[in-house]
């Protein structure tokens, strides 16, 4: 008899990847939340025989060498791979009982080794997730199996091994958040109940009562070169810092809730310039109406789902003519060629890719883990940049004892390959002494396997 501790730094069950696997390879009473021990009166079930055409994989979470399941078809040798995918999705729907949704969504994701996260609200669904094409189009057909989600707006990308490393050093605060506004965790899921599914601050706002008029990537190019179209970038500061649209508004926001406030000093009159007009009724009577309202306005994000809640924002706010880019920028790169183009830099993505360009090919900039915002080769020759503690545009607003714990949470990283160290999540293993390890015939003995 064998006792494998499931949750092991070295060895886990969680990180067997069997190729091609054999459902009834599995214990029918392992719940998809295991225990902290596993009895194994027969250990083979998991390990194939000598010369099985399964090919049994050990994953290591922290590192990013195994990114594909491979299966041999037992009579040539051919290994086939099923290559992952990205898929990034979003719905705005009336979801009050969202709540219910979530331990069967996150179970079938665990099950299907589905990772990436995921945000419910009581105003629909939005997420990224990552695994085996066939996984990933069983949870996407799981979650549309809602009437209230159907139609879910898609955007798929592949992955490399690079990109399904996973990310380290993150947190709540940071502008890589759940979706668009956290960082994608490429070693579980996570299935997040939140108020809204994008954080605008206003639950009155809902695209699911008004939005703007979608414009696809090929009709995009008119829009914004007409003179009487105002192109405003409702992405936040550090992601317009690296690319944006040919004469687009920067609202300059570091996050998406700022939004309102803006539109507000931009477009709406001051109260006080009203009161003085209400005492002198000779003023000119068109300084009443504040500031001219553009007739047409053109807005655009990374993938959409910021333009659903903007564009609601301006049609309450009396705006008449609102268009957002149908898909966002990503779907624009992936379509139009760069010769035909618009778009001027990179586009910032919420992934270990940082960045995209045309054809959404890997672009040029890192990541700062001390602030999660995108640094350029020229970034990091600046002596303000120390790597996964700051930048040159954080580090003037960073402690001495803030830049310290992030050198520490570095030194974790480094070491152990997860922040925390290797004991990080688990229990320490209790020392056996060597006079209880004869006590009982029958007792078990703890194995792991080196990486």
């Amino acid at each position: 008899m064998l006792l494998i501790r499931t949750r092991s730094w070295a060895c886990s069950l969680r990180m067997l990847t069997l190729s091609n696997p054999n459902p009834n390879l599995i214990p029918k009473s392992l719940p998809l939340q295991s225990p902290s021990f596993l009895i194994l009166t027969n250990p083979n079930m998991f390990f194939p025989p000598k010369n099985s055409p399964h090919k049994l994989t050990f994953y290591n979470p922290f590192s990013s060498t195994t990114t594909k399941l491979a299966a041999s078809d037992g009579q040539n040798g051919v290994v086939s791979e099923s290559t992952l995918v990205v898929v990034s999705f979003y719905k705005f729907a009336d979801f009050p009982d969202h709540a219910d949704f979530r331990a069967p969504l996150k179970q079938l994701c665990q099950h299907l080794r589905v990772s990436g996260g995921i945000i419910l609200a009581p105003e629909g669904i939005n997420g990224s997730i990552c695994g085996t094409r066939e996984s990933v189009e069983k949870v996407i057909s799981f979650i549309q199996s809602d009437e209230r989600l159907m139609g879910l707006r898609q955007l798929e990308s592949p992955v490399s091994p690079e990109e399904e490393a996973i990310h380290h050093g993150h947190t709540s605060s940071s502008p890589l958040a759940a979706g668009e506004d956290a960082p994608f965790r490429w070693d579980h899921v996570r299935v997040k109940l939140k108020k809204e599914i994008v954080s605008l601050g206003m639950p009155s706002v809902s695209p699911i009562e008004k939005v703007g008029k979608y414009i696809n990537p090929k009709e995009w190019n008119a829009l914004i070169s007409d003179p009487d179209t105002v192109v405003i970038d409702v992405r936040n500061d550090y992601e317009i810092r690296i690319g944006k649209f040919k004469g687009a508004v920067d609202p300059s926001t570091s996050a998406f809730r700022e939004f309102p406030s803006w539109v507000d000093d931009q477009y709406q009159p001051d109260p006080t310039q009203n009161q003085l007009e209400c005492d002198n009724p000779s003023a000119n009577m068109t300084q009443t109406e504040g500031p001219k309202l553009p007739p047409r306005v053109a807005m655009y994000c990374t993938g959409g789902i910021r333009c659903e809640k903007a564009s609601s924002l301006l049609l309450s706010r009396g705006f008449k003519e609102v268009y957002h880019l149908e898909g966002g920028i990503l779907k624009y790169l992936e379509d139009i060629p760069k010769e035909k183009s618009l778009w001027e830099g990179e586009c910032f993505v919420f992934d270990k890719r940082v960045s995209v360009d045309h054809g959404l090919v890997q672009g040029t900039f890192k990541l700062c883990y001390g602030c999660k915002q995108p640094v350029s080769d020229a970034d990091m020759e600046a002596p303000e940049w120390e790597y996964g503690v700051s930048c040159p545009y954080c580090y003037s607003s960073k402690s001495e004892e803030e830049k310290e714990r992030a050198r520490a949470r570095q030194r974790q990283f480094e070491a152990f390959g997860v922040i925390g160290g290797p004991d990080k999540g688990r229990r320490p293993v209790r020392k056996v002494e060597d006079n209880e390890k004869t006590e009982s015939p029958n007792s078990t003995v703890e194995i792991s396997v080196a990486e």
